[in-house]
C-alpha cells in the first residue's frame, strides 16, 4: 500500500488555520459584545454605535500605566539621538 501525496498532513498549515479561526472567533465575540453594550446604553446615533464597535479591541489604561516609562517612541522612524526638528520642504505648498 503506497502512500500518496494527499495522505501527508501539513501540521503547520493546520496550526495556522486553527490560530486564524480562533482569532476570528474572538474578534466576532468581542464585536458582538460591543454591539450589545452599545444598544443597551442607548447610543444616540449610528456614528457612536460604529465607533464603539470599531474601538472594542482597545483596553483602558491601568493606574500603573500612567507613570510607566514608554516602551515605544512616538515616532519610531526618528531615533532618540536626533535632536533637531525636521524642516518642511520649501517647495511644498498646502494649497496645491
Amino acid at each position: 500500500m503506497a502512500s500518496s501525496q494527499r495522505d501527508v498532513i501539513d501540521f503547520s498549515a493546520l496550526e495556522k488555520e486553527l490560530r486564524t479561526s480562533v482569532e476570528s472567533e474572538h474578534k466576532y465575540k468581542r464585536e458582538n459584545d460591543a454591539k450589545l453594550r452599545a444598544v443597551s446604553q442607548g447610543v444616540s446615533s449610528y456614528q457612536q454605535f460604529r465607533d464603539m464597535v470599531l474601538t472594542c479591541h482597545l483596553k483602558p489604561l491601568d493606574h500603573d500605566d500612567k507613570n510607566a516609562p514608554r516602551k515605544q517612541p512616538w515616532n519610531p522612524l526618528v531615533g532618540p539621538d536626533i535632536k533637531h526638528a525636521v524642516t518642511p520642504d520649501p517647495d511644498y505648498t498646502r494649497d496645491s
